[in-house]
């Protein structure tokens, strides 16, 4: 449940995985856990989008093919879906990267909750500073590949716990002046091939170790695909007339209950 509903909104489904077991005192699930019930909240993503995603796949293999055949991207103009296609490629590269070069220190250091507490309030500083200065202009047709690449950088930095993969991606999209649904809207298109990669990574650790066994996880994959579906559907409509500052106020008030917390040793950091 708290996978699939934080996954999508601002907030940071991995900081929210590493603080709920903390709170209840149950053990830590483990990196590898959380990347690979995020596959349940991803396939609701593409169920969601299912007839945007066959459009901009097929479309995107017709503009490939077409470059391979005459061996030039010169003459006939890629369409707007076989662009997006591109573009969430070119976005996905840096999250595949830095994932790789630090995945030990993601599963280890970085999982600290003081690091979590931190970048959830400075998460949520630069969510409301993105939501009052964008000037949210262009819809997601307007994208470009520098647009891509920078909404590719922010992406990465939520593998740090607790900035959350939304709310950077979001954040970025409306600093590139485009409309909060429209920047939503990619962000979540956009989550779809680095979570997928990164549950199929993690698929070999389940069971294993100190880890849940095959059953939980198996249950927790499929409600979180339940949850999150949901969850998709209440937010885009939700930023068609709202803005972003009820998440902004939940990541800061957040943020300093873990600190206050941690400073009163009712929880540990570790």
């Amino acid at each position: 449940i708290v996978q699939g509903l934080t996954e999508f909104l601002p907030i940071s489904s991995s900081g929210h995985l590493r603080i709920v077991p903390e709170l209840f005192g149950w053990s830590d699930p483990g990196a590898s856990f959380t990347a690979v019930i995020q596959l349940g909240t991803m396939a609701a993503v593409v169920i969601f989008f299912w007839n945007d995603l066959w459009r901009i796949t097929w479309a995107w293999c017709q503009d490939a093919w077409r470059i391979v055949k005459d061996r030039s991207t010169k003459g006939e103009r890629s369409s707007d879906d076989a662009r997006m296609g591109w573009y969430l490629i070119v976005a996905t590269i840096p999250i595949a990267i830095f994932g790789f070069a630090f995945k030990d220190q993601i599963e280890t250091g970085a999982r600290d909750l003081r690091l979590i507490a931190s970048t959830l309030i400075i998460g949520g500083l630069v969510l409301l500073w993105a939501d009052r200065s964008g000037s949210r202009t262009k819809g997601i047709e307007h994208i470009s590949t520098k647009d891509g690449v920078t909404i590719g950088l922010a992406q990465s930095l939520a593998l740090v716990p607790g900035v959350s993969r939304s709310g950077a991606t979001i954040s970025a999209g409306m600093f590139l002046g485009f409309t909060r649904e429209a920047a939503a809207r990619f962000s979540f298109l956009l989550s779809i091939p680095a979570v997928v990669l990164s549950g199929l990574f993690s698929l070999k650790d389940v069971g294993g170790g100190d880890g849940l066994a095959v059953g939980p996880t198996l249950v927790a994959t499929i409600v979180s695909f339940v949850v999150g579906y949901a969850a998709i559907a209440w937010l885009l409509r939700y930023l068609t007339s709202h803005t972003l500052v009820v998440f902004v106020v939940y990541r800061v008030a957040l943020g300093l209950l873990l600190f206050g917390l941690l400073g009163a040793n009712v929880i540990d950091a570790r």
